[in-house]
């Protein structure tokens, strides 16, 4: 029972160990699988490109706006996501909140992306806008939210203004009474780019009231979408101006651009077309770009790709569309299909997995390929569900890991793919899509695709290499026509499931048709360029894109593209037309099957403004301003100011309306004027007397009565009894420049109890306080304009107008709309012109005119009614006011004014002294002289020939001239030859050669009808005597160039490259025409640098110098090509000679001429110079540049802080090659600062600086530390310097002797071994080591015992090197005598100095080299040993009884000559040498022997 016990625990513990070790090995397991997949999970988002894990930041919680009471706390918190983590910012007011300048004040805290702002203890200055900005590399999101603070009731600041109430009437009103009310000004009009160029858009808004720190919502939309800021966008607001730049113009950019200013009142918007041309195409014909290319369905296998097609096919159709895509991080494009594809979308396969692409579409058509289209955004090529849990919150690089799946299941088959469909089928490929088999957990499920053809059983498998990964695939390489049914087999590790069922069978095809055409286009007038053009939509279109609209002026049969971006629209506006031209419409519709064929072509309409200019609403908008001009017991005047827009057309009258409001209840509207009034001032009658009225007004044009103004203020009806006038009304500003404008107005209705006698005119900048009002005249006008000067440019000024009687001065009149100070870009001015007919008149130009614009010429700001003294023309953009009879009534200011413009006008003052000046021009056209383009000049021909000539600037065919000389008429014969060209007015006259007899004055008379003109020259004196000398010369110059002459003297031209051409210009040459070249004197007979292209010779000059070979060249200069020199200087010489004549040109290239040379070559080199750099040597620093060329005769001069430096021993410049140094040796502290080099051209020069300070100079300083450390360390190794022969062969019982040089500080440490075992020195082989330099190997007699390897191995702290030998023993020969050799630098052998005469004449092939270099050299010595008992060691003699061999032996031997190249000694093995004879004592570096 106890050993059944003792057996049944341990069986437990057994089992418990066994249990314990598995639970180990699956929790180990577990370990291992659980860091594989951490492992490949990394690995998967590094192969992925961080563009398609990346995102803007988006708000989760945006944050909230609040209200709160004074000193209270108020905090804003708002959560963001993104990738990269986004940047959080917060403003007040557009401003960025500056916690630390504020403290206390702003608290900002961010965890966990959870941002907020604590504002602490508020006041009323807290009350504003707050904006957090989230900023990543993906893009930039705000957010926004108002903190209202308010203050309990007795409380407030009597400085603010004080609350009203809400009115419906006056709009929506703040809690202090703040209405903001914004305007759009200087707005974008309809605008017209290409592709590729760069467009802004801005408009100046304008808000009021305006606060300093309030900041509206700018917003910019295309198509109604709203814009974001990108690399295509740009948006920026400067505080009064919104401006949105798109940097590179497409077709998609092409829209409807919006404007939108939002405030706390509400919002303005303000809306224009931009239309987008294509760039010129590459190639002729060749048709546009397609245009927003974008990627759907992307996933691990294909990605599609769609596109829209261009409206521009190039005259010819479009064949199809390539396809191209680009690796996100490369430029390298490749194209992804062979043939074109006709539908607009395509399957884009053969992609890697996790990595994002970019893609463009080419269009092409039979003339060729079109331009590539806007690239696409970048997409990765992965499952939407993986792309998804990329941007979950889960970030992968917090290294967290979220097990969102069962573990797979090892070994099981996957079932049935479900839900098998085609989404997508054309003729170029079919696109599947099925969902994943039902069961969970499965390892690793791939897809087989299987197709079959209708009407047979054989299913083939499409991808039988590699299984798709998506539950998606596309198929190519379908038969057009044939219908195909698919399935899908699902596969993993276990192996292939079964398939699922199959598709119906599918026609391969385009299953999307080409829209039917669009119909009944109608086109509209709209304005003087566009017209809006409808049709109906095409009947038949699937998935339709949009339409493009083309025109053609009538009879040009010319069609272009209204609209280069498919609109959905039934309704266009088409831009960019010419006023007054007919023009027809079509469209077509577009889908991604292709373009639908054009509608039939509309009727003609002319391009001409409709009423209201194409604006819906061409009534005009109401009047303002209603003031009291006078009132009365029963009526009162009324004046008001035009409205702001006028609906297009001329305001034809006025319409006012009136209520009696009693007890602040206004009463019913009544109609004051039944007929439309033309002024804008009116009395209205029929009033009671101490009753209160309100009025309203309505402006009315051909269009209509637009809406009524907003009821006027309330006043009283009471006859006024004040002794001042009434307030001035109408004022109008006319010729606004950057520093004046002309301000008018019409005189007080009311006189008071005298007439008015004068006006004061005052003025303030627009944003001045009351207090600041300014008179602009000190004396009272009694004009009703005034010109008001000395304005600043850019300021906006406001202005009124005060009447005075003799009571006093009057109320101000209502105060101007404020007036910006600028010239607007072309103004133009009245301009006055006298005819040839002597009519003095004043001509007004306008570019911008409208259909409805008219001059309007006025006197004294009065307009012209009276054309007895005036007569008005207008043609086009230019009106002309002519004077009849000019005269004194005829003096004052002249203004035009151009109407339906923004103020176009201009004035001209005709004072008494203008006039009189015009009409002495006037009188001049009346009596005209012949204008001359030229006077009477005199001018040398060929041959020395003399002309004299003058050009009327206009005469008829009935002029004619009279030629004098000294008060005679000369006449056509041999000496004087006459010419009159009345096409051009040129009259000359030629004299063969001048005589001093010709010494006088010359004149033309000319007539021409009533109208004459003269012109004399006197050539006398120096002046004659020059002129007769030079045409003699120019007489003798074309004797000269009738032979072969130079055009262009002897110069010279220095080439980039510093080569110096000396060159000239020959004409006419023939064959037989010699050149011949001189230098002081000597012709240069070689032709190698003298060439003759078109007529230019050249001869490339050089250092002189003779050949290799070449002895003397006293008589034939040769020429190579070398640096020039001062060898180069001299005069240069070329003779041009043949049976017509010779020509001779020199050049002078010494002294100055050689310097000015050599200053131009120096210039060249100077600007070859590469910056200036640093480096360091084992010695110092070292400063150095390199130029292109170097010349010896170059002058730099090194500067050190501005100062030219003074060389020295520690301190030297010099030139390695091309290499310009400057070496300064142990550099210390005192050597930092700037360097420079400066090269001497003869001119300004030119200088290269570097900074030697700061880390620059420590980077220096420690590289040469470094150097010289290591050059100190070479320098001391250890080494064997003489080097010992590779291979010793000496006959057994001779001595052996070698010696070499061992060299290192501190001295090295000597070891001999023998085949790698260390040897000692003994009385058989004495080892030797003296003065620290030679080691010495000795063996008193050789044996056979004595062969093997022997090295010599020396040691010092800075290293070790060894050298080898191998010693060969052979029998013994006859003695030769003593012979001793040696190796010099190079391992050469050579004789020593006890070498007896005879054997010196011995020849010796072979080289010794150094072992280390891989050769040997093989020594055969045959020596006999002989003791030499005085000195006690053994020497090397001939023996007496060998002497006949000793003889052949040298015959043998000096046949042979003396060479270090073993090939001439074929007799000897390659890698030996074999010396027949004795060797004695080396000397280091040698070897030796003695028998």
């Amino acid at each position: 029972m106890a050993r059944r016990d003792l057996f049944t625990s341990g069986l437990e513990m057994e089992r418990s160990e066994q249990i314990s070790r598995r639970e180990a090995m699956r929790e180990s397991a577990e370990r291992i699988s659980l860091n594989k997949r951490i492992h490949e999970h990394g690995e998967h988002f590094k192969r992925m490109n961080e563009d398609s894990l990346m995102h803007a930041p988006e708000f989760v919680i945006k944050p909230r706006s609040h209200t709160v009471w004074e000193k209270q706390c108020v905090r804003l918190h708002c959560t963001v996501s993104g990738w990269p983590d986004p940047r959080v910012v917060w403003y007040k007011n557009n401003v960025a909140i500056d916690p630390i300048g504020n403290a206390g004040k702003y608290k900002l805290e961010s965890r966990y992306s959870v941002h907020s702002l604590e504002i602490n203890r508020c006041d009323f200055d807290d009350t504003a806008q707050y904006r957090v900005s989230a900023m990543n590399s993906k893009g930039e999101l705000s957010a926004y939210a108002s903190v209202v603070v308010k203050r309990f009731k007795g409380e407030i600041d009597e400085s603010l203004p004080s609350p009203r109430r809400a009115s419906t009437e006056d709009g929506p009103v703040s809690e202090y009474g703040i209405n903001f009310q914004t305007h759009i000004v200087d707005k974008f009009g309809v605008s017209f780019g290409r592709e590729g160029e760069i467009m802004s858009l801005g408009c100046t808004v304008i808000i009021y009231p305006a606060l300093h720190h309030y900041q509206p919502e700018i917003q910019w939309y295309r198509d109604d979408v709203l814009l974001s800021p990108s690399k295509w966008n740009h948006m920026h607001w400067s505080g009064d101006r919104a401006t949105l730049t798109l940097t590179h113009l497409n077709k998609e950019d092409e829209g409807l651009y919006t404007l939108r200013v939002t405030t706390k009142s509400g919002y303005e918007t303000y809306s224009a077309y931009v239309f987008v041309k294509d760039a010129d195409a590459e190639v002729e014909r060749a048709p546009g770009a397609p245009l927003d290319v974008r990627c759907l369905d992307a996933n691990k296998d294909y990605i599609i790709v769609t596109w829209k097609q261009p409206a521009v096919d190039g005259g010819d159709s479009i064949l199809g569309y390539f396809v191209d895509r680009c690796e996100v991080g490369t430029n390298h494009w490749i194209q992804c299909n062979d043939t074109p594809v006709k539908f607009a979308r395509f399957p884009v396969t053969g992609l890697v997995e996790g990595r994002s692409y970019l893609f463009r579409v080419r269009a092409i058509n039979k003339s060729g390929m079109s331009r590539p289209s806007r690239i696409s955004e970048p997409v990765a090529a992965m499952d939407p569900s993986d792309r998804a849990r990329m941007r979950g919150t889960s970030a992968p690089w917090t290294g967290q890991i979220i097990v969102t799946e069962e573990e797979p299941a090892e070994g099981v088959v996957p079932g049935r793919p479900l839900e098998l469909q085609v989404t997508e089928a054309t003729k170029n490929y079919v696109v599947l899509s099925w969902s994943p088999p039902g069961e969970k957990g499965l390892e690793g499920v791939m897809y087989y695709v299987e197709k079959c053809v209708s009407g047979t059983d054989s299913w083939q498998r499409v991808n039988t290499e590699i299984p798709v990964k998506s539950p998606r695939f596309a198929l190519f390489d379908l038969a057009e026509g044939k219908s195909y049914s698919f399935r899908v087999r699902c596969c993993n590790s276990a192996g292939v499931g079964e398939p699922s069922d199959p598709t119906e069978a599918i026609t391969v095809g385009d299953k999307l048709d080409i829209p039917s055409a669009p119909s009944k286009v109608v086109p509209t007038r709209n304005t003087d360029t566009s017209v809006v053009v409808s049709w109906v939509a095409s009947s038949e279109a699937k998935e339709l894109v949009g339409y493009y609209i083309e025109g053609s002026i009538v009879g040009s049969n010319v069609w272009e593209p209204c609209n280069n971006k498919p609109v959905k629209a039934t309704r266009f506006i088409c831009h960019g037309l010419i006023t007054g031209e007919k023009y027809v419409f079509r469209v077509r519709a577009v889908n991604a099957a292709g373009l639908s064929q054009f509608s039939p072509e509309s009727e003609a309409v002319e391009v001409k403004a409709a009423i209201g200019g194409g604006i819906p609403h061409a009534s005009p908008a109401p009047p303002y301003g209603i003031t009291v001009l006078e009132c009365v017991c029963d009526s009162m005047v009324l004046a008001w100011k035009q409205p702001s827009f006028i609906g297009g057309a001329d305001i034809t009258g006025y319409f006012v309306d009136y209520r009696e409001v009693i007890d602040g209840v206004p009463g019913k509207w009544h109609e004051a004027n039944i007929k439309a009034i033309s002024e804008r001032a009116y009395r209205v009658s029929d009033l009671k007397e101490n009753k209160k009225y309100q009025f309203q007004v309505r402006a009315a044009n051909m269009a209509g009565v637009g809406i009524p103004s907003l009821p006027s203020n309330t006043f009283l009806c009471e006859e006024w009894t004040i002794a001042v006038p009434g307030p001035p009304h109408d004022l109008q500003v006319r010729e606004v420049r950057s520093n004046s404008l002309v301000l008018l107005w019409k005189p007080p209705v009311y006189q008071g109890r005298d007439p008015v006698n004068g006006f004061y005119v005052d003025i303030k900048e627009e944003d001045a306080p009351e207090e600041v009002w300014r008179g602009v005249n000190n004396k009272a006008t009694e004009k009703t304009y005034i010109k008001i000067k000395n304005l600043k440019e850019g300021e906006r000024f406001v202005f009124r107008v005060r009447a005075q009687n003799k009571a006093g001065v009057g109320e101000c009149s209502d105060v101007t709309e404020p007036v910006l100070a600028l010239t607007k870009p072309g103004t133009k001015e009245i301009e006055v012109d006298v005819n040839d007919d002597g009519i003095i008149s004043l001509n007004f130009e306008y570019g911008d005119l409208t259909p409805d614009s008219k001059f309007v010429w006025s006197k004294n700001y009065e307009e012209i009614t009276d054309q007895s003294r005036l007569t008005i023309e207008t043609k086009g953009n230019k009106s002309k006011a002519i004077f009849n009879t000019p005269g004194e009534e005829d003096i004052g200011i002249y203004s035009c004014l151009v109407t339906h413009t923004d103020g176009a006008s201009s004035s001209y003052t005709l004072s008494e002294e203008e006039l009189k000046r015009l009409l002495e021009v006037s009188h001049d056209h009346k009596f005209p002289i012949i204008p001359l383009k030229s006077e009477l000049a005199v001018e040398l021909l060929e041959k020395g020939k003399v002309r004299f000539w003058l050009q009327a600037d206009k005469i008829s065919a009935n002029g004619k001239v009279d030629y004098i000389f000294n008060e005679k008429a000369l006449s056509q014969g041999e000496k004087y030859k006459m010419n009159f060209d009345k096409n051009t007015g040129v009259i000359e006259m030629i004299m063969e050669s001048l005589t001093p007899a010709d010494e006088g004055t010359f004149t033309f008379q000319l007539q021409d009808g009533k109208a004459t003109n003269q012109s004399s020259l006197v050539l006398i004196g120096d002046v004659f005597k020059e002129l007769q000398k030079e045409s003699e010369f120019q007489k003798k110059e074309w004797v000269r160039k009738q032979g072969p002459h130079f055009i262009e003297y002897l110069g010279y031209e220095v080439t980039p490259e510093c080569c110096v051409i000396l060159k000239c210009k020959v004409g006419n040459m023939k064959k037989e025409t010699s050149a011949h070249w001189y230098k002081d004197g000597r012709e240069i007979k070689s032709d190698e640098h003298l060439g003759f292209t078109e007529g230019v010779l050249k001869l490339e000059i050089a250092q002189r110098g003779s050949p290799a070979g070449t002895a003397d060249y006293a008589d034939d200069l040769i020429w190579r090509r070398l640096k020039i020199s001062k060898k180069d200087a001299g005069v240069y010489e070329v003779v041009l000679k043949d049976d017509r004549g010779k020509d001779t040109s020199t050049l002078n290239l010494t002294d100055q001429g050689f310097k000015d040379l050599m200053n131009e070559v120096f210039s060249f080199i100077a600007n070859s110079s590469t910056p200036l750099k640093i480096t360091s040597t084992d010695q110092g620093i070292r400063l150095y540049t390199f130029v292109s060329y170097y010349n010896d005769l170059l002058q730099v001069t090194w500067h050190y802080k501005d100062s030219a430096i003074a060389f020295s021993d520690r301190i030297k410049s010099g030139v390695v090659g091309e290499q310009l140094w400057l070496q300064i040796t142990e550099p210390t502290e005192k050597d930092m600062g700037k360097y420079a080099i400066e090269f001497n051209d003869g001119k300004g020069g030119l200088r290269r600086t570097v900074e030697l300070s700061g880390q620059a100079f420590d980077d220096a300083f420690a590289e040469f530390q470094r150097l010289k450390a290591a050059a100190v360390a070479e320098r001391s190794r250890a080494r064997v310097a003489g080097g010992l022969p590779d291979v010793v062969t000496i006959q057994e019982g001779k001595a052996l002797n070698l010696t070499c040089n061992i060299s290192g500080d501190p001295v090295p440490e000597v070891t001999w071994l023998k085949n790698d075992k260390e040897i000692t020195s003994d009385d058989h082989c004495i080892l030797k080591f003296s003065s620290g330099k030679f080691a010495s190997f000795t063996i008193t007699g050789v044996n056979m015992s004595d062969s093997g390897k022997y090295s010599i191995l020396v040691k010092n702290k800075y290293g070790t090197e060894s050298g080898d030998f191998t010693l060969e023993i052979t029998e013994g020969t006859p003695d030769l005598g003593v012979t001793s050799y040696s190796t010099d630098a190079e391992g050469n052998v050579v004789f020593g100095p006890n070498t007896p005469k005879e054997r010196m004449k011995t020849t010796v092939t072979g080289i010794k080299k150094q072992k280390r270099k891989g050769d040997s050299v093989t020594k055969t010595l045959q020596m006999e040993k002989v003791e030499d008992k005085d000195k006690g060691k053994a020497t090397v003699e001939p023996k007496a009884s060998d002497s006949e061999q000793t003889e052949k032996a040298k015959e043998e031997v000096a046949e042979q000559p003396l060479t270090a190249d073993q090939s001439e000694a074929p007799e000897q093995p390659a890698d030996r040498v074999e010396e027949p004879g004795p060797v004695a004592e080396t000397q280091p570096e040698t070897w030796s022997e003695s028998n």
